[in-house]
């Protein structure tokens, strides 16, 4: 079994937030998505090898690793 650090990313548009959560050795990892309200509806992904580059073209930026799990744990 082996570690990884993983890399965050942020979106917001139309009154949602997504942050995304990523292995970036087996490219599995975790997507948050946050409306308005607060809800948040949890995904659990497996991305491909153009993951980097679909994160760019849809404007995702890096975010924190405090930020995602502040949402995963609800202690937003």
């Amino acid at each position: 079994m082996s570690s990884s650090i993983h890399k965050y990313y942020k979106k917001s548009f139309d009154g949602l937030l997504i942050l995304v959560q990523l292995d970036p050795i087996t490219l599995t990892g975790v997507e948050l998505i946050v409306d308005g309200d607060g809800t948040i509806v949890k995904n659990e992904r497996e991305f491909d090898s153009d993951i980097y580059e679909d994160l760019e073209i849809d404007e995702f930026e890096p975010a924190s690793p405090l930020e995602f799990n502040l949402y995963l744990k609800k202690l937003h």
